[in-house]
């Protein structure tokens, strides 16, 4: 619940009006203890009133990615999920055959990421990344 209250806090100390609809959507991330659809986010508004549209659930999801209060992962052929900051950085290794979502250690990234930074000088955001490819059974099909 704390997690909920310093976002609302934080949102409106950077000037964002607070509708009821925004407390909702943040309410319904923040409590998510997996990663989250818009579309699973407006059924769940759904339950509870119909003073809601899925544009306002986008585009209170774009605000909130913007201002880094939730990660965004594109797990291919337009499944895109949202987790809250907090959930922490998560690889996924999602087979383009298959669909499914393999979850890595992220410490897989600590290669790419010194290899980024001294080669390009570039920091890159790997706090959640998604990366394309066979799974081990879709390889054995090929």
């Amino acid at each position: 619940m704390l997690h909920y209250q310093n976002i609302i806090t934080k949102l409106r100390q950077r000037g964002y009006r607070i509708t009821p609809q925004r407390k909702m959507i943040v309410e319904i991330i923040a409590h998510s203890e997996h990663h989250i659809s818009a579309e699973r986010i407006f059924e769940e508004l759904q339950e509870r009133t119909h003073a809601i549209n899925i544009a306002t659930v986008y585009r209170t999801l774009e605000m909130l990615w913007e201002e880094g209060f939730t990660r965004r992962s594109d797990l291919g052929k337009g499944w895109v999920v949202y987790a809250p900051f907090e959930h922490g950085p998560h690889v996924h290794l999602v087979c383009r055959r298959c669909n499914r979502v393999i979850e890595a250690d992220p410490i897989v990234l600590e290669t790419l990421d010194e290899g980024l930074r001294t080669n390009y000088d570039f920091a890159a955001d790997l706090q959640h990344i998604s990366i394309f490819g066979l799974c081990a059974d879709c390889q054995k099909t090929n």
